[in-house]
């Protein structure tokens, strides 16, 4: 706990240094390190060619039962996240319903490949994280980043994440901090592997469509994630082109 917030109090000190430095610059968009950003969004683009999009591709290719139950598991994983942050958030309801979503989809759902809760009422709701209670807290985004393969992001997401591994992860303190011959540090690099191979299979065509018509698909790919983290924020359900996370079945069709 002593540690969490005193990385809080961290974010509140950036934050104020953030603004401060980035005064006059224009006002939804503070990329105080841009020059930085783009070369690292240029490498960013250059693995993906050559790794994640061929991946991605081959990855489409597997039989949809296939596809459906990695998506399942991954999300199954990802409350063990999202509670917590509906906990803080206040929202209640939703960790109550998430609560039971993993508890029914672990068990019955075979760790969480088939997602029976869904079938009994508990619908599946919206991922929360670390960077979304921050920004429901009040504070602010800080300067936009483009983090080495893993891509866009903000002093709050970063400090978000940073969180979510020192104890607000679980499913990271499961694997990488108690390493054991059940869960393996490397199960968890796996499944964040894995997770960024379903979401960008499941944006081939929109991800290729928006390179091809932006002018300058940097500043397009900045504007759209941080459009999408402000949606996030305030629990509304609309959708980026280039942040889809929708289910297999509906690709299918």
């Amino acid at each position: 706990m002593i540690k969490h917030l005193k990385i809080i109090a961290l974010l509140f000190v950036i934050q104020f240094l953030v603004v401060s430095n980035s005064y006059g610059q224009e006002k939804d968009v503070k990329d105080c390190f841009e020059k930085i950003n783009r070369a690292t969004f240029a490498f960013n683009m250059a693995l993906d060619k050559v790794l994640f999009r061929p991946v991605a591709t081959g990855y489409r290719k597997l039989p949809s039962p296939i596809r459906t139950g990695t998506s399942n598991a991954l999300n199954n994983l990802s409350n063990l996240v999202t509670i917590p942050n509906n906990i803080l958030q206040g929202d209640l309801i939703a960790a109550g319903n998430n609560s039971i979503r993993f508890i029914i989809n672990t068990t019955i759902g075979i760790v969480g490949i088939f997602d029976p809760a869904n079938a009994l009422g508990f619908e599946k709701l919206d991922k929360e994280d670390f960077g979304q209670t921050f920004g429901t807290m009040g504070i602010g985004e800080g300067c936009y980043l483009v983090l080495p393969v893993i891509g866009p992001s903000t002093v709050r997401d970063a400090v978000g994440s940073l969180v979510s591994m020192t104890g607000g992860d679980a499913w990271y303190n499961i694997t990488v901090k108690n390493d054991t011959q059940y869960f393996k540090e490397s199960d968890y690099y796996f499944s964040k592997l894995s997770e960024g191979v379903d979401f960008r299979a499941k944006n081939l065509e929109s991800f290729d469509s928006l390179e091809k018509t932006s002018v300058d698909f940097y500043a397009t790919v900045r504007s759209l994630y941080l459009q999408d983290r402000a949606n996030k924020i305030k629990n509304l359900n609309a959708k980026t082109d280039s942040m889809d996370d929708s289910d297999w079945d509906s690709l299918d069709k």
